[in-house]
């Protein structure tokens, strides 16, 4: 039975009510349609810590979707899912997809940038400090690009920048 149909509770009764009424008037074909149907219950999966159905759901909508922009909110997904379960790696590649497809996208790009400084933390706890110093500087490349496209947003790596001497400019707005 689809994520959709075993909804608990009134908000989520709503909302796939809601949704369900949009799929039906947007002016989109059958394929994309299902996909985005796909995309709603990894969406739901997701946030009730149901991860494998969740990216079974996000797998089916990639291969159904054919928009770039939707397809990279997909790949962002898939990557939020791997890094919820410790897979770096793995999101940062996907993460780099959803990239691909979409470069204005300051959330992959900030989330990219999360990862590296986690892994720096954790290169420098190991005593590996040329290692931190490399997940330092793409986490400084990665925040700056994101704070370049939505500048009021990441004050804290805005911050962290600053105080670690890897900001190149002083105010991003």
């Amino acid at each position: 039975m689809p994520r959709t149909q075993r909804n608990d509770n009134f908000i989520d009764k709503s909302f796939t009510v809601m949704a369900d009424l949009i799929l039906k008037v947007l002016p989109t074909n059958k394929k994309s349609k299902e996909a985005f149907a796909y995309y709603r219950d990894g969406m739901s999966a997701q946030a009730d810590g149901e991860y494998a159905e969740a990216l079974e759901n996000y797998q089916e909508a990639l291969t159904l979707e054919e928009d770039p922009i939707d397809r990279s909110f997909i790949l962002y997904n898939i990557a939020l899912v791997h890094t919820s379960n410790g897979d770096h790696q793995t999101a940062l590649d996907h993460y780099l997809q959803a990239l691909d497809l979409n470069p204005k996208m300051p959330q992959a790009l900030n989330n990219i940038a999360v990862i590296h400084h986690f892994l720096g933390q954790r290169s420098e706890e190991a005593g590996n400090d040329d290692e931190a110093e490399r997940h330092y500087d793409q986490a400084a490349e990665y925040w700056t690009q994101a704070i370049r496209l939505a500048p009021n947003n990441y004050i804290e790596a805005q911050n962290w920048l600053k105080t670690t001497g890897r900001s190149k400019v002083d105010v991003y707005f």
